[in-house]
């Protein structure tokens, strides 16, 4: 069994209106890349969820799309806390996708499915 290049966690796969999602990402890949990239969709909805920080730095704008430089993660790790607001009329699935960068192309990626619900 070989060893991911990419290790990505979130704090739970069950979120809720307003809760804090708290997720960290690590790399292990041994070649030079540019950093990760997190995107998010959200099952049956025009939604976002809103990235608020990475590796303890505030994000000022409203970003459903977070890309973290290499050059700001410290030991190849990052960590992050994003929201989603909206109030849910049904249960929506969410896939979160997290990939390493180099030079505009992905290296690797790993996917994580969780469910928003109130």
């Amino acid at each position: 069994m070989s060893v991911k290049d990419i290790e990505f966690i979130l704090n739970s796969t069950d979120i809720h209106p307003d809760s804090e999602i708290k997720g960290s990402i690590s790399v292990s890949y041994p070649g030079r890349y540019d950093g990760v990239v997190i995107n998010t969709q959200i099952s049956d909805s025009n939604e976002h969820i809103i990235y608020k920080s990475y590796n303890g730095k505030k994000i000022s704008q409203n970003v459903s799309r977070l890309f973290i430089n290499k050059d700001v993660m410290p030991e190849n790790k990052a960590e992050f806390t994003a929201m989603i607001s909206f109030i849910p009329k049904q249960e929506h699935e969410i896939k979160f996708r997290a990939s390493i960068i180099e030079q505009h192309k992905e290296i690797e990626s790993q996917i994580i499915f969780a469910k928003y619900f109130i």
